[in-house]
């Protein structure tokens, strides 16, 4: 990859990846993508074939997350390769990628805090889970995740199609945020709302994890059934893993000023600061995802394997069993 330390027009310093870092970052990172979205891809279709499943908030917040993470993961991929088959591209294409990928990553996180109070809510408050966590809520909080991310992304594209002149449309960048996005207003804006997202989504986390925890004593101290105890215990860890997640999701929001010191300090390393940043803020927490909220359930977990153990059978086909018989 090229980079550049400059604005739209002037590059004032330029590196370059070797053509075996080149090959070895695509491969890393198309092999990751293709991976993740794989399972991603068949826990969607697991979703779609049983019916169990459209009928708990639960899963339908899990899925929307994997939806998400696809379109993100593919968003970004896709311009991590862009970027270097082509280094710059045209701005209004650099514009749509950045925005779908903006949008996506946004949605993460809140996603992540509306699944722990979903988590809080069914331990905490059993007999009201039903009343509280409806399929129509759940699709409404779906919708108003997607609003709270468009109030905080397309105010940045109002803003660049207001104050930039229409000829840079026509013009070709390097495809970043920061390059893109570089008015004044446009930085200041996005330091206080990814100030108000971080604490709004770990006040909410921290809160759900405290009162699960308190559960969880509360029911060992009446000695309660295992089977209760044992829920309890899954939903703590649970929560544990989203505080995990959510901070890997949370670096989207400190990266930038991570990334600009470490180039201040290392600019000879720009570029592998730049790789490094990527995967592990924007590929490893979609890794994250299916672990904890696909395979680590059990429902879920023997749903997925009933298709996987048909998809392999079904793929011996009768001939084949025949012939194995006649030579023995």
């Amino acid at each position: 990859m090229n980079s550049s330390s400059s604005g739209f027009n002037v590059s004032t310093l330029i590196y370059r990846d070797s053509y075996s870092t080149v090959v070895a970052k695509n491969v890393i990172v198309m092999a990751l993508g293709l991976i993740i979205n794989y399972i991603n891809g068949s826990l969607i279709h697991t979703f779609r074939k049983h019916q169990i499943f459209y009928v708990n908030p639960r899963y339908i917040l899990f899925i929307h997350l994997v939806v998400n993470d696809m379109i993100q993961l593919t968003t970004t991929v896709s311009l991590f390769v862009l970027s270097y088959i082509f280094y710059r591209i045209n701005v209004s294409l650099c514009c749509l990628i950045v925005t779908f990928s903006v949008f996506t990553t946004l949605n993460t996180p809140l996603n992540l805090a509306v699944m722990a109070v979903e988590c809080y809510i069914a331990i905490c408050l059993p007999l009201r889970h039903a009343e509280f966590c409806t399929i129509k809520r759940t699709y409404i909080l779906i919708g108003s995740i997607w609003a709270m991310s468009a109030v905080s992304t397309l105010p940045d594209v109002f803003l660049l199609l207001a104050t930039e002149p229409v000829e840079l449309f026509h013009s070709t960048i390097f495809c970043q945020i920061d390059e893109l996005f570089r008015h004044p207003i446009h930085l200041k804006k996005r330091e206080v709302s990814y100030t108000v997202y971080l604490i709004v989504v770990w006040l909410t986390l921290l809160y759900t994890y405290i009162r699960i925890f308190l559960a969880a004593r509360t029911a060992k101290a009446a000695k309660a059934a295992k089977a209760a105890e044992g829920d309890t215990k899954k939903a703590r860890n649970t929560i544990l893993l989203h505080g995990f997640q959510l901070l890997l999701c949370m670096l989207t929001y400190v990266a930038h000023l991570i990334r600009k010191a470490l180039v201040y300090s290392f600019p000879e390393h720009y570029i592998n600061i730049f790789f490094a940043s990527y995967i592990i803020v924007q590929i490893l927490p979609r890794f994250i995802s299916p672990i904890v909220y696909g395979l680590r359930d059990n429902t879920f977990r023997q749903h997925l394997k009933k298709y996987l153990l048909c998809t392999v059978r079904s793929s011996i086909k009768p001939q084949t069993v025949l012939k194995f018989m006649l030579l023995y």
